[in-house]
């Protein structure tokens, strides 16, 4: 079986999704977009509190960690969406954009904050309106949650009473603070990136989406790409590409499929007997992620999200789209500094008014709240390498979790913070049975607490990043015809829930690739810097997205 088109976009997730929809505006041009997983799913997966049902099954990766030597050889879990929307279709649907230093940091030309912001705002629909920091007609619902579950009220609740600010809107410049989250959310639905760009692109003749398409690698005429090969229900395929490849496969994929193509490290390819296209030996390296721990409590509150399955509630969701059902999980949290003299927030807290048994593998036995932090901007480095040449093999992931001391130093800081939260009045009632929490607050018992219980917040990136992998337009250094569109591109990891950040990375890349400039880019660099060094929009607009159409 064979495809061409002018551009092949591997891999339907938050990024790919994005991506396919906007070069596919283009009637010039056509646009096959190639997933590994499923098209249809059932029409639960628009439940947000579902998601977590779809963990080890047929649409996740189901990926683990290699045994990870700061938390006692333990493997981590991995879930990575295997379906078209990817990531969209399992994560918690938090809207959080990250901080404005995060992406001055990255060092890459068009890359600032003040430069990405136009695409943030692009891609968003918020329904509390336009302002300088919120766009409205965009691909992308964001709305404020439904659930609005008295635990998570009664931690923010808690946040105040231990001095810290609150926070209605962590995507407004100001990031510090406590407070509910906005979502992905439209009308009580998960609003993924199939659901926002591909759905109502998918009538559009100039786009193919094939399903059920694992990808072996890219084929190249000479230097520049020219396609990729795979199995589709065990028929070969090759799908080939006029213009570009662009791999859009996440940030444990897109180096997998970049080193099975011979780009990479040459020793580590010739070991495994591939050929070497081209060294590259940071292919695969620079791997990130946000490691939390979490702390759980039961209660005997009837009011978790453990009462989602009761009929008056799916009846009340069924009817209003409100409720526990309507829940994203981790529905409120917020950013805190564990050192006064730091420029940014390093730890960003989740609350779940639910109890998390085994990282959500197994089922809560009671009422039950869940908090605990995360970090931000860790130093420690993985790697993603191949474990043989077989494409079908996973592939060999470490985080390296802890590997830099400061990391642990930083946690057990953010640990004592949530400790100190859960100590406030607001929160009694719902902290009544310790079931997961260090056994004091000492320095040991922080420590020993860390590396049993800290586990991924799902957020992986930095594996051919710009400045090594890619230059500042995601291409391929050393190849032409060859990008990279997802969280792999990040230099460093922004602080906070990536999924936004990666389609809005989506979102700027697709102007790359057509050469455009960005709808009011002139009144947008007009945007300028207020007192607090916040960067305030001047005027302009999103770019209104195209009518939805149910398929």
């Amino acid at each position: 079986m064979s495809e061409v088109s002018d551009y092949v976009v591997v891999g339907a997730g938050s990024a790919g999704c994005a991506l396919a929809a906007r070069l596919s505006e283009d009637p010039e041009v056509s646009v096959c977009l190639v997933e590994a997983g499923t098209g249809v799913t059932d029409e639960t997966t628009r439940v947000p509190l579902y998601g977590g049902r779809l963990l080890r099954t047929g649409l996740d990766w189901d990926y683990d960690t290699h045994a990870e030597p700061e938390l006692h050889g333990r493997r981590l879990f991995l879930p990575r969406g295997r379906v078209v929307g990817g990531s969209s279709v399992l994560n918690g649907m938090i809207y959080v954009r990250g901080n404005p230093l995060d992406y001055d940091g990255w060092g890459q030309p068009g890359w600032s904050f003040a430069e990405l912001l136009p695409y943030f705002l692009r891609a968003e629909d918020n329904e509390r309106g336009a302002s300088p920091w919120h766009g409205v007609g965009g691909p992308l619902t964001v709305s404020d949650g439904r659930s609005r579950n008295p635990g998570s009220g009664a931690f923010v609740e808690a946040a105040a009473e231990a001095g810290y600010a609150l926070n209605d809107d962590f995507n407004s410049g100001r990031q510090d603070g406590f407070g509910a989250y906005q979502l992905t959310q439209r009308d009580g639905e998960r609003c993924g990136s199939a659901t926002a760009y591909l759905d109502p692109a998918l009538d559009r003749p100039n786009l193919r989406v094939l399903t059920h398409v694992a990808v072996h690698r890219i084929t190249f005429d000479g230097d520049r790409a020219s396609g990729v090969v795979g199995s589709r229900l065990d028929e070969r395929i090759e799908v080939r590409a006029r213009r570009e490849v662009i791999l859009c496969a996440g940030a444990y994929n897109s180096p997998q499929l970049l080193l099975l193509s011979g780009i990479g490290p040459a020793a580590d390819l010739a070991a495994l007997g591939i050929p070497v296209r081209l060294d590259q030996p940071e292919v695969g390296r620079n791997l990130q992620d946000h490691p939390t721990v979490n702390m759980v409590f039961g209660h005997s509150r009837p009011v978790s999200l453990w009462t989602g399955n009761d009929p008056r509630h799916v009846r009340e969701y069924a009817e209003h789209r409100r409720g526990p059902l309507s829940s994203n999980v981790p529905e409120a949290g917020g950013f805190v500094r564990t050192r006064a003299e730091l420029p940014a927030p390093d730890a960003q807290f989740h609350v779940v008014p639910l109890m998390i048994v085994d990282g959500g593998l197994a089922a809560p036995t009671g009422h039950g709240i869940t908090f605990g932090p995360c970090l931000l901007q860790p130093r420690s480095r993985g790697s993603v390498t191949l474990a043989s040449d077989d494409p079908t093999a996973k592939p060999r992931i470490r985080h390296n979790y802890y590997q830099d001391e400061a990391d642990m130093e930083n946690m057990v800081a953010a640990v004592r913070i949530g400790l100190e939260i859960g100590r406030q009045a607001a929160l009694a009632p719902y902290t009544e049975r310790p079931l997961q929490v260090p056994a004091s607050a000492r320095e040991n018992d922080v420590r020993a607490f860390v590396r049993r219980h800290t586990e991924t917040l799902f957020h992986p990136s930095g594996t051919c990043a710009m400045g090594t992998v890619l230059d500042e337009e995601l291409r391929v250094r050393g190849l032409e015809g060859l990008r990279v569109v997802d969280a792999s591109v990040m230099p460093t990891v922004v602080r906070g829930n990536t999924n936004a950040p990666v389609i809005a990375i989506a979102e700027r890349a697709a102007d790359l690739i057509r050469g455009r400039a960005p709808t009011g880019s002139a009144d947008w660099a007009a945007g300028r810097r207020s007192e607090a060094g916040s960067f305030v929009v001047g005027t302009g607009g999103p770019e209104p997205a195209p009518g939805r159409q149910d398929v």
